[in-house]
């Protein structure tokens, strides 16, 4: 396990979707990550708290100088639910009371619980984007209209990385016109 590669390819992974998306201050990077699957082994069984430490220095690196927050989907067994910074929530927000583990939850929702200041779980967030790590299934936790993005960081170790942003929904009909910079240019004409 090289954990320079590994904290390298999820800060490019994480530069790509941040300029693809156009993210800034305040907004929500959700990241579904499974630390096995970056190790070569199958979802959940070869967890690893050393890769998921790579993968958050990785992400965090492109993150926090642009005071962006950093969600992180847990595994089923706590129904991916979502740590966060309390400050990231909306006002009137239910939280929950769990805090995540190696095999509930998750090595790489447990670091980044471990390293947040105020860190909470919810139920459900909608980010501004997000990073899948290895075919986690984060659309539950993505604004609509999520949008795919092509990024060239296909891969951290030997898991597959899917990205996406979200642009506002559009409404109306013929007439109506659209801001393209909400929409990231992909206005429907």
């Amino acid at each position: 396990m090289d954990l320079n590669k590994i904290r390298e390819e999820a800060a490019k992974a994480t530069e790509e979707i941040v300029e693809a998306s156009h993210i800034g201050e305040g907004d929500i990077l959700v990241v579904g990550c499974s630390s096995s699957e970056i190790l070569g082994a199958h979802i959940g069984k070869g967890s690893s708290l050393e890769a998921a430490q790579a993968v958050y220095e990785g992400i965090q690196s492109v993150l926090r100088p642009r005071s962006i927050y950093l969600a992180a989907q847990c595994c089923e067994h706590l129904n991916r639910c979502v740590i966060v910074e309390k400050a990231a929530l909306l006002p009137g927000t239910e939280i929950c009371n769990v805090v995540p583990q190696m095999h509930a939850g998750g090595s790489f929702a447990m670091t980044v619980y471990q390293n947040a200041e105020k860190p909470v779980a919810v139920e459900e967030i909608k980010a501004d984007a997000g990073l899948d790590i290895g075919d986690t299934l984060i659309g539950m936790h993505l604004k609509r209209v999520a949008v795919p993005v092509r990024i060239e960081q296909k891969s951290i170790g030997e898991a597959h990385v899917v990205a996406a942003r979200t642009r506002p929904k559009f409404i109306g009909g013929s007439r109506a016109v659209y801001d393209d910079k909400l929409s990231g240019g992909d206005i429907p004409r």
